[in-house]
């Protein structure tokens, strides 16, 4: 079973799985309809236009964390031989709710007002936009700590 951690030390890979998240997080920005789909694409363009190149530095920064609250649903999944974009949609709620404490955290201590108001105007529907996500994000993991 590997492990999304381990793969990270690599520093070869490490840009790879950023670079893959940046292009799994614009892929689901671009999926969203609807006027909640206006806003994440409204808040998101905030964020890059307030310093290009930031998501994929906020990325860098937070991916070490992400992976060790990822990893244990990812070896649960190994371990039970469940398919990994069926049991990490199952647990869309359980694996959102372990990622956003760290968002959650970084936001409470920003001193970019900007980046927190739009944060705080996402906030309330981010478990099910992250649910969204469980499919790519299982194709994420896979390929990576396979």
């Amino acid at each position: 079973m590997g492990s999304l951690v381990e793969v990270l030390k690599d520093p070869a890979i490490r840009p790879q799985v950023i670079a893959d998240c940046e292009k799994m997080l614009d892929a689901e920005v671009a999926d969203k309809r609807g006027i909640s789909g206006m806003g994440v694409k409204a808040a998101f363009k905030t964020l890059k236009a307030i310093k290009p190149g930031m998501i994929r530095h906020t990325l860098d920064d937070l991916i070490d964390e992400l992976a060790v609250k990822v990893d244990p649903f990812w070896q649960d999944c190994q371990a039970q031989g469940a398919n990994p974009r069926t049991f990490f949609t199952q647990n869309s709620k359980a694996i959102a709710n372990s990622l956003l404490e760290i968002t959650d955290g970084r936001a409470s201590q920003s001193k970019f007002k900007n980046i927190v108001r739009a944060y705080n105007t996402l906030r309330p529907k981010a478990v099910q936009y992250i649910g969204d996500a469980m499919p790519r994000f299982a194709d994420l993991v896979s390929k990576y700590a396979s």
